[in-house]
């Protein structure tokens, strides 16, 4: 979704959804104004390395004696990072952490609108936190009649190429897969693997 990271590093990128929480949570407590050395002190950063990222991504350079301006910077941020266009996406595997997943209501707050789960189980065909969990049968006419674009794949490691094939199959051209094994795809699918084990393990190891 990211619309200009060619221009700026992998590493400032993977720390804006960062910045963007924590502007959002100061909106919410009624900041209206955030120096860079707050921002720095708050998140545990580097002072300058916070002022190089945010020039990066705002056109608007902050107020003497009162810093970036909330709102202004929440914008600039999330149209650098494409949050303002939504993008529809749906989950394949409604166990535990599909359903999860389909309940979160955080995604909504970076442009994502997931919409739907999808399972081969009938006894999981349902409702979750509102959202529908459809059989799979039924994954091609809703990414077809949503524009969906990104699935994400929560199935066991024995499922994960089938129903890698199915979403491919049905239009999708982004996965983010939990699945702890290594997906085939076409040239123009991209895949993104998040390992919790593997997190966890780093995390505990630090």
């Amino acid at each position: 979704m990211v619309n200009a990271e060619s221009a700026v590093s992998r590493a400032t990128v993977s720390r804006l959804p960062a910045y963007l929480r924590y502007l959002k949570g100061e909106a919410g407590k009624g900041v209206e104004y955030v120096s860079s050395a707050a921002i720095a002190k708050d998140m545990g950063l580097s002072a300058v390395g916070v002022r190089k990222d945010l020039a990066l991504v705002s056109s608007r350079p902050g107020k003497p004696r009162f810093g970036f301006e909330v709102r202004l910077l929440i914008e600039d941020i999330e149209k650098f990072l494409g949050y303002h266009r939504w993008t529809n996406a749906v989950i394949v595997g409604a166990g535990g952490l599909g359903r999860a997943i389909l309940s979160y209501e955080g995604f909504e707050n970076y442009g994502i609108h997931v919409i739907a789960a999808f399972d081969n189980s009938p006894a999981k065909v349902g409702a979750v936190g509102g959202k529908p969990v459809y059989p799979m049968e039924r994954l091609g006419d809703v990414v077809k009649r949503s524009d969906v674009k990104v699935c994400i794949l929560t199935v066991p490691r024995s499922a994960a190429q089938e129903a890698c094939d199915q979403a491919v199959g049905a239009g999708i051209n982004a996965i983010l897969s939990f699945a702890p094994v290594h997906l085939l795809v076409p040239e123009g699918v991209t895949v993104k693997y998040e390992d919790l084990a593997v997190s966890l393990a780093e995390l505990c190891g630090a």
